[in-house]
């Protein structure tokens, strides 16, 4: 039985595709201008930040939407790739967080580890009902 329409990728080339933008995100850091002030002299520097990885960023460099990857993940035939690639997005977002290479409370939220609290609030009974 045939899944759909053709597919643009095959389990195999969707996983080099993303193997090749993980690849590409670690040798193409952000880059932030640093400019020193001293005595007279103006120096400018550049300091490198780490990307974080995301199902975004790889649909865009694998020139496909959101929602294909979706319809990946629901097919038979990628759930293993799909699932490996999302396992490794996490982890590299998790990793990063704990290490201070990114904002933690961003990647807490976008991994859903945020913590919830319960309010129960207790409604008083009236002393004099009606």
């Amino acid at each position: 039985l045939k899944d759909g329409r053709d597919k643009y990728y095959t389990p195999e080339s969707f996983l080099a595709i993303a193997l090749a933008y993980f690849k590409w995100a670690e040798e193409n850091p952000f880059k932030e201008e640093l400019v020193f002030h001293s005595q007279g002299t103006i120096t400018k520097d550049f300091i490198t930040k780490k990307r974080a990885f995301s199902i975004n960023a790889l649909c865009i460099h694998a020139e496909i939407c959101t929602k294909t990857f979706n319809n990946y993940e629901k097919s038979k035939d990628f759930i293993l790739v799909t699932t490996r690639i999302r396992d490794i997005i996490e982890c590299q977002q998790f990793d990063g967080a704990t290490t201070g290479f990114f904002n933690p409370n961003i990647i807490a939220r976008k991994l859903g580890l945020t913590e919830k609290s319960e309010v129960t609030t207790k409604v008083e009974q009236p002393l004099f009902p009606d």
